[in-house]
């Protein structure tokens, strides 16, 4: 019959349960060197065992940060950057920059009736060979002696404003690496310069880089990622205070 089984003991009996976190491993994860903060945080990871390989389960795994805890900033706490893990050196995961993104309160916050938003995004290619997304956003605004209830652009003004926003963008990423990317990124200033572009087609505000993305990336070298490693000292992304031009007397050629 079909019941034989029954009386025999099961092959194998039950398994013990074991902890699966006995196999486990913790790794810190070491942020680039513009960030002021390089221990940012730990991952998980089961112990190489055979052919599963530790350090290769933790490549290419994404965290996401908050800039505030990256550079102790807390009035950058809307700014999340995405880093990802490039390679593993004993129990350090190296980072690299693979994003960069808004908070949602934030973006909602921006977004009111009675105005026209305007967005924009484009593809840019950075001198190191990083082929990178970019997304702006920004929102018309009233005039200062302004009477009427609305500030909607007409779509002529729209498209105009738009290209702006897309030469800016792509001047930005095409000019350097993707480190003085990252740093204009951090520093956060390119918005008010498409602000100050776009002025004289209609007036904006909250002019911002919402998100970028690495679309690709070029072949993996450690020696371009230890250079985002490499502790630079002078520049941890605070930034210098303008330089104040010094008078001179007219005429006297001397300083004052």
């Amino acid at each position: 019959g079909k019941n034989k089984r029954l009386t025999k003991s099961k092959k194998g009996g039950k398994k013990k349960a074991v902890d699966p976190f006995l196999k486990k491993e913790w790794y810190k994860l070491i942020a680039p060197s513009i960030f002021a903060k390089k221990e940012c945080g730990k991952t998980i990871i089961t112990k190489t065992q055979g052919q599963k390989i530790a350090s290769d389960g933790l490549k290419g795994r994404v965290v996401e940060l908050s800039l505030a805890d990256l550079n102790d900033n807390e009035a950058m706490a809307y700014r999340k950057i995405k880093l990802c893990v490039e390679d593993v050196q004993g129990y350090n995961c190296l980072l690299n920059f693979h994003g960069m993104d808004m908070t949602r309160d934030k973006l909602c916050s921006l977004i009111k009736k009675k105005q026209s938003i305007i967005e924009a995004n484009v593809d840019a290619r950075t001198t190191d060979g990083y082929i990178v997304r970019l997304f702006c956003i920004a929102f018309t605004k009233k005039q200062d002696d302004q009477l009427k209830e609305t500030c909607y652009a007409k779509s002529a003004k729209v498209r105009s404003i738009r290209t702006k926003m897309i030469n800016a963008m792509s001047t930005l990423a095409g000019k350097g690496d993707l480190k003085t990317l990252v740093k204009a990124l951090i520093a956060g200033t390119t918005g008010e310069e498409i602000e100050k572009e776009a002025s004289s087609i209609f007036p904006i505000k909250d002019c911002y880089i919402r998100k970028v993305k690495v679309i690709k990336k070029p072949k993996f070298d450690v020696t371009a990622l230890m250079e985002w490693h490499t502790d630079e000292g002078q520049d941890v992304g605070q930034n210098v205070a303008p330089a104040i031009p010094e008078e001179t007397v007219a005429g006297s050629g001397g300083r004052l």
